[in-house]
């Protein structure tokens, strides 16, 4: 099913459907209760305390790792889960200390100091809620995945060397390589004592959820980093009772912020990274939150089972969505569920807004930076969480823990904490996401910023692979291979890559060395075309044609690339509806085979444009499926009809590859009309509500009056380039000006004319004419029997009598389109009811005014349908200072021709 393809699935449950909106999904949990109360579900205390117990020893293990105070990890969690929790836009996200901070936040300590490094975390938190309040948190996510994934991962092989140190029963150095380097000397000062306490961590946040049968699926309701902890401290106390433990001093001693001192630039740097690695951690928790939310897991919320541990499968480092189980057959068929209430989806702007509120008061009271966690919140959704309480409550109990619970957290070995962020820094460094980033080659990226993480530093390293990305992409842009292959007489032109002002000089030089009156098959791969490397095609395929040599474009299946004229399907340009505008008429039909993106190029033929499709199209853009292809001389296809191609299916059921007729499934009258109105309201009322807005609010101010045929195939703001609020159209059987005093006179015309010349202020008329009108062949055709009373049609077209007569009459030359006579009556007739109508115009006493002033312009125009081209009445001849009335043919960018085209707004 192509991908553009908008599918609606269960039809039958549309009623209880949120509306498009609202911008909400459905889940697998309960919303939040509405009306502003804070309510606690039962769940909501169940999922907390488990969210506390996996935070506790995460938030002390957080500040070892940064040599923070032991209570500012403590702080920094109290406030993370009671203010983001609060505050936030992801409701079931827990934040709390940064372990994406803990490299930055350490080398700040050491620089500033702690009491400067909480006033960095204040500026940190300022600058994140000024770019909430700014809506900047969507582009935070335009940084590459490579880069982001890498700066965290090189963090976090950071992370993991600092630990190794404590856990061996050392201290750790001030950066990643020192670490490095000093791991023999550490090896050679080994003590039993804590080693075997960090491997017991490890082995227990292993082995803890991998617990068969029963007995495992009951265990895994508490969390493994819990349970390593409480049995490295019970073990420590009892085989290590003098190993390095816990100090939490007393609040009393508890510092806060001061003033910082040193170079503004090196502390303005320090709160951007700080900044920008928090930010980046808490909206990628988010993304990651909002997508386990969705996931339907009916079984895992019933087991309130908690996360695995780091490093373990189904790790939320490791998937970021889980995958429902498959339904398994039941006997006797169980009542279906209500459907569960809609949820918000993560208000990201919002969220970045409530880090940095959470981040400057955590500053103010002495804590450390906050991020939204990914492993505290998928433990939080995991175990069961309908709404922000449970985050929020997690907070309170790190609070009361803070005050009651000193004595207990200071038997807690520093080598189990150590090795516990040891393997949160393991965790970072996802060989999912190496699987994936390699699959879209940008691993040199990833390497590049891991790399630059490591040896430099987090704003180095991700400055570096931003430099590596942009040269990878530049690299890609300008890698074209071009090959010519000779197939006995006929030439192939295999173009591999992108078609940019640098490949120009070996295109050029490789097509310039064909024969100039042979044939060519060009074969283009690639999603992009420079106006450079446009030129130098269709230059040379021009001369080709010339010369009666003979170019087809090919893509990279062999297929000919179609003209826009007989080109297949491609999905509905949202500000184009009128290109295939049954695009969501055909519900039955399938795809035709190899339906996909294509290369935005068209077949060519000799003395004609050989790149028809724009040839600057993003990847990914949708492009004209080829048509069959044809040679001079022979018939269409005969699944073709003439001057237009196929139009597949837009609307398809999964699973379903065919259905009706075309000519059956498609919608007539109503039907289509609401199918028009869906198609707008979900394509095309997102671009254009703004400028809308704009319009409805400061009023129309069109620059001219547009009076043409109401011919279903004349659609004026196609052919004019024009949008809303440009033209003030006037529509009417055979574009018809009746004269003011004339009998059975027409008062709807004359007043739109007298409202847009008096009241509007145009500045220019236009009246449009166009090729096989209705109208002029019925003033052609018989006239009414006297016999028999007037019809509406009839009264109406009699104010198209006087054109009649005059293409009749010798005091009046007949009209010529672009230096040739017209090729018959009909046609005569449309040219000259233009000029006729013109004056009809002048007559009308609010014309007449403007004519005089000198503030109003009259443009008579003529468009041939069959052509789609647009021809203009001569100025002599529209202003009537002429006998010889010339309709001179517009051409796409005729110096000629732009002033006056500027002047008529076309």
């Amino acid at each position: 099913m192509s991908a553009c393809v908008p599918t609606r699935h269960n039809r039958t449950s549309r009623s209880s459907r949120p509306p498009r909106a609202s911008g909400v999904k459905r889940p697998h949990s309960p919303p939040p209760p509405r009306g502003g109360r804070f309510r606690i579900a039962g769940a909501d205390v169940s999922a907390s305390i488990t969210v506390f117990l996996l935070a506790v020893p995460m938030s002390l293990g957080l500040a070892v790792a940064m040599d923070a105070p032991l209570q500012a990890g403590l702080i920094s969690a109290a406030i993370g889960g009671i203010v983001a929790g609060l505050l936030g836009g992801t409701p079931l996200q827990v934040s709390g200390p940064s372990a994406g901070l803990t490299v930055v936040t350490a080398e700040l300590i050491q620089v500033y100091g702690w009491r400067t490094t909480c006033a960095i975390t204040i500026g940190a938190g300022l600058l994140q809620i000024l770019l909430g309040s700014l809506r900047a948190a969507r582009s935070a996510l335009a940084v590459s995945p490579a880069i982001v994934h890498g700066t965290l991962a090189g963090i976090g092989v950071a992370i993991a060397l600092a630990q190794l140190h404590i856990v061996l029963g050392g201290s750790p150095q001030s950066s990643a390589v020192a670490n490095a380097l000093a791991l023999p000397d550490q090896l050679g000062r080994l003590r039993p004592a804590a080693p075997l306490i960090g491997a017991l961590t490890i082995a227990v946040l292993v082995l803890w959820p991998r617990i068969p049968g029963r007995i495992g699926s009951g265990a895994r309701r508490v969390p493994a980093a819990l349970v390593a902890v409480v049995t490295a401290t019970t073990v420590a106390s009892l085989a290590a009772p003098g190993i390095a433990r816990v100090d939490l001093p007393s609040w009393r001693s508890h510092v806060l912020p001061e003033v910082p001192h040193g170079p503004v630039l090196a502390l303005a740097t320090a709160v951007f990274t700080v900044m920008l690695v928090a930010s980046l951690e808490s909206l990628l928790a988010a993304m990651a939150v909002d997508k386990l939310s969705a996931a339907p897991a009916p079984t895992a919320r019933a087991s309130a089972s908690p996360p695995p541990p780091p490093g373990s499968p189904g790790s939320p480092t490791t998937a970021t969505s889980s995958t429902p189980p498959a339904p398994t057959p039941s006997a006797s068929p169980s009542p279906p569920s209500p459907p569960a209430p809609p949820v918000r989806r993560a208000d990201l702007d919002r969220e970045l807004r409530a880090q940095g509120i959470a981040n400057t008061l955590s500053g103010l009271v002495g804590g450390l930076a906050v991020s939204g966690g990914a492993v505290r919140s998928s433990a939080n959704v995991r175990a069961g969480a309908q709404g922000r309480a449970s985050t929020v409550l997690h907070g309170v109990w790190v609070l009361l823990a803070t005050g009651l619970l000193v004595t207990v957290l200071e038997w807690i070995p520093l080598a189990a904490l150590a090795a516990l962020v040891m393997m949160v820094g393991i965790q970072m460094v996802s060989l999912a996401h190496i699987r994936n980033i390699h699959k879209h080659r940008e691993f040199l990226v990833y390497g590049a910023t891991i790399t630059g993480v490591v040896l430099f530093g987090v704003l180095k390293g991700v400055t570096i692979g931003i430099a590596v990305a942009v040269a990878v992409a530049l690299h890609r842009l300008a890698r074209t291979r071009i090959t010519v292959t000779d197939q006995g007489g006929e030439h192939l032109v295999v173009v591999r890559g992108q078609l940019t002002f640098l490949a120009v000089p070996r295109l050029s030089r490789t097509l310039g060395q064909l024969p100039q009156d042979g044939n060519a098959v060009v074969e283009l791969d690639g999603f992009f075309m420079d106006h450079a490397a446009y030129e130098a095609i269709k230059d040379w395929s021009t001369a080709q044609a010339a010369h009666g040599g003979r170019v087809v474009f090919t893509g990279r299946s062999g297929g000919r690339i179609a003209e826009p004229a007989s080109a297949a399907h491609s999905c509905c340009r949202p500000w184009t509806p009128w290109r295939n505008h049954h695009c969501h008429d055909e519900p039955g039909r399938a795809p035709e085979a190899g339906h996909g993106p294509r290369t935005p190029f068209t077949g060519a033929r000799p003395g004609t444009d050989p790149i028809g499709t724009p040839h600057d199209m993003p990847h990914g853009t949708p492009t004209p499926t080829p048509a069959p292809a044809s040679t001079p001389g022979s018939p269409p296809s005969p699944d073709v009809a003439p001057g237009r191609a196929p139009a597949p299916s837009l609307h398809r059921s999964p699973g379903r590859t065919t259905g009706p007729p075309a000519e059956a499934a498609r919608p007539t009258g109503g039907n289509r009309l609401i199918s028009g109105l869906s198609s707008f309201q979900r394509n095309t009322a997102p671009l254009v509500r703004e400028e809308l807005a704009r319009l409805a609010a400061e009023g129309q101010r069109p620059s001219q009056l547009f009076i043409t045929c109401a011919d279903s195939r004349l659609v004026t703001s196609m052919i004019t380039a024009s949008g809303p609020g440009d033209l003030f159209t006037v529509r009417n059987i055979g574009n018809l000006v009746p004269l003011p005093n004339a009998e059975s006179g027409d008062d709807s015309v004359g007043a739109a004319i007298e409202y847009a010349v008096d009241v509007l202020k145009v500045e220019s008329i236009t009246i449009c004419g166009h090729s096989g009108c209705g109208a002029m062949q019925a003033l052609l055709g018989a006239k009414p029997d006297p016999q028999t009373p007037p019809t509406s049609l009839w009264r109406w077209l009699r104010h198209g009598l006087p054109s009649l007569e005059r293409m009749a009459s010798r005091h009046h030359a007949w009209a010529r389109i672009s230096g040739r006579l017209p090729t018959d009556a009909l046609e005569q007739l449309c040219l000259t009811n233009v000029v006729q109508q013109l004056d009809h115009l002048r007559a009308h006493e609010s014309v007449a005014r403007r004519l005089a002033e000198g503030t109003l312009r009259l443009h008579g125009m003529y468009f041939h349908v069959g052509e789609a081209q647009a021809y203009l009445l001569t100025e002599g001849a529209s202003s009537g200072l002429e006998l010889d009335e010339v309709f001179d043919r517009v051409d796409p960018g005729d110096p000629a021709d732009s002033g006056e085209l500027e002047r008529a707004g076309i």
